[in-house]
C-alpha cells in the first residue's frame, strides 16, 4: 500500500507561512536529501491556495538560471508528478501538467479519495500542504509519515498544526543535520 507523506519546511516553533521570511538558505546536501525523498513520490496532494503558489513557481523552476542540479531535478519531478488539487469548486481549471481537481466537500469524501489513492499502484503520495489540508489529513489519521525540515529559526506566524486538537505522539525514524543548520526529522505515528 502506498504511504501518504507530509513533507514540510518549518521553523522551530512550527511556522509554515511566508517561508521567504525564515528559510535561511538550502545547502546542497539539503537539496540532495529532498531530492532523494522526492524520488519515492509520484503523486502530490495539495490544497487550492497552495497549488496556486506552486503553479506560479515550479513550472519556471525547471529552466531557472543558476539553480543547482538538485533543485532542477526536483523541479522536473514536480512537473512529472500527478497532482491532485483539493477543492470544493467543480469548475476549477488547472493549467499545470498532470494536475486535476479533487472535488471534495466533506471529511468522508476526503477520506474516501485518499484511501482509494493509497491502494492504487504507484509510489508514495506527497502531502504538500497547505495547512488546512495537512491538518485535515492528520486529524483523519491518513498521514503515514512526517518529514519535517526544521530551520534553526523562531518566527511568529501561522503554524502547521495550530488548529489541531489533542496530541499525536510520533516515533522518530531518522534524523539528518545539514550544512545550512537545518535538520530533517522523519517520523511516523507512534500508535
Amino acid at each position: 500500500m502506498r504511504k501518504v507523506v507530509l513533507a514540510m519546511m518549518t521553523t522551530l516553533n512550527g511556522r509554515l507561512d511566508d517561508p521567504d521570511a525564515w528559510v535561511t538558505g538550502l545547502s546542497e546536501d539539503h537539496y540532495q536529501e529532498i531530492d532523494r525523498g522526492y524520488a519515492t513520490f509520484d503523486t502530490i496532494l495539495v490544497g487550492r491556495v497552495t497549488a496556486e503558489e506552486m503553479f506560479e513557481y515550479w513550472p519556471g523552476a525547471r529552466h531557472e538560471e543558476g539553480a543547482s542540479e538538485s533543485h532542477q531535478a526536483m523541479a522536473e519531478k514536480m512537473h512529472s508528478y500527478k497532482k491532485y488539487v483539493f477543492t470544493t469548486d467543480p469548475d476549477l481549471r488547472l493549467e499545470w501538467h498532470n494536475a486535476e481537481p479533487a472535488v471534495v466537500s466533506s471529511d468522508d469524501e476526503i477520506r474516501s479519495f485518499v484511501e482509494d489513492l493509497k491502494v492504487q499502484p504507484g509510489g508514495d503520495i506527497h502531502l504538500s500542504g497547505g495547512a488546512t489540508l495537512a491538518q485535515t489529513l492528520v486529524r483523519l489519521g491518513l498521514v503515514d509519515e512526517f518529514r519535517f525540515f526544521v530551520f534553526p529559526v523562531y518566527s511568529p506566524g501561522a503554524s502547521w498544526f495550530g488548529e489541531l486538537e489533542g496530541q499525536q505522539t510520533l516515533k522518530l525514524i531518522s534524523s539528518t543535520a545539514f550544512e545550512s543548520g537545518a535538520i530533517a526529522l522523519y517520523c511516523k505515528p507512534a500508535g
